[in-house]
């Protein structure tokens, strides 16, 4: 578990890391299963473009991705913790400038994850809702793992939802998708235009795949945690002079 300043009634924030099982490794079916939609693609180039697409992109889905870093942070307290994945360091922990460290196998790291979680009632989110709870509940499901809040529920915050407020900044901010204009997705162009630093200014998501390759993994979690730092402080902005009106 964190350290007690993770307590009852405080925010966490929280972001995942992903990546995907190499598409070569799947069985037969999965592949042809995989590969089905681009039979009707018009084109041999199409196709190939297409499927060097899936390729790059199996770390999206939770049935052909794990996960490999959970970030938080709590944001009245200040307090930061990230726990990722290492083959060859798990149960390693320590902390550094008062973040946690802790090296757990997927499995380990989504159960940490949802005991931290049943101490709060509020949680922040970037594309949250869309993407890392969905993907985080389904792992977990997959592990044989229960989670302790429900957090794709209750989409609109003014419904009040008894076990927990998930508010992701995504939909707070494209005020549930009218604002829909090119880039209005991006986390980095909604921290430049607030003034905060963006961690994609050093790197994306993108490269957590070749980070993985390299077998990086430490780097993976200190890329989480910048994205974590940087979604609290687009949160904390947000609170300041929109939040009063969700």
């Amino acid at each position: 578990m964190l350290t007690k300043s993770f307590q009852q009634g405080r925010t966490l924030v929280f972001d995942i890391e992903t990546v995907g099982e190499p598409f070569e490794e799947l069985d037969a079916a999965t592949q042809e299963a995989l590969l089905k939609p681009l039979h009707h693609v018009p084109t041999e180039e199409e196709v190939q473009r297409r499927r060097e697409l899936l390729k790059s992109g199996m770390g999206i889905s939770p049935l052909t991705g794990f996960v490999v870093a959970i970030g938080m942070e709590d944001v009245e307290a200040g307090r930061q913790a990230v726990y990722f994945t290492d083959p060859n360091r798990l149960g390693e922990e320590w902390e550094e400038d008062s973040v946690q460290f802790r090296v757990l196998s997927e499995r380990d790291m989504l159960a940490a994850f949802w005991k931290v979680a049943d101490h709060y009632h509020t949680f922040v989110t970037f594309n949250g809702r869309s993407f890392d709870v969905p993907f985080l509940m389904l792992r977990s499901a997959f592990h044989g793992i229960r989670p302790t809040k429900h957090l794709v529920a209750a989409r609109y915050l003014y419904q009040h939802p008894p076990q927990a407020v998930h508010i992701d900044l995504l939909e707070q901010l494209t005020f549930y998708g009218a604002l829909a204009r090119a880039g209005a997705r991006s986390l980095h162009l909604f921290c430049r235009a607030f003034g905060i630093p963006s961690p994609k200014e050093e790197g994306s998501g993108a490269d957590v795949a070749r980070l993985w390759e390299e077998k990086q993994y430490e780097a993976i979690a200190r890329y989480n945690l910048k994205d974590v730092a940087a979604t609290s402080a687009l949160y904390q902005a947000w609170a300041r002079t929109l939040g009063h009106l969700a």
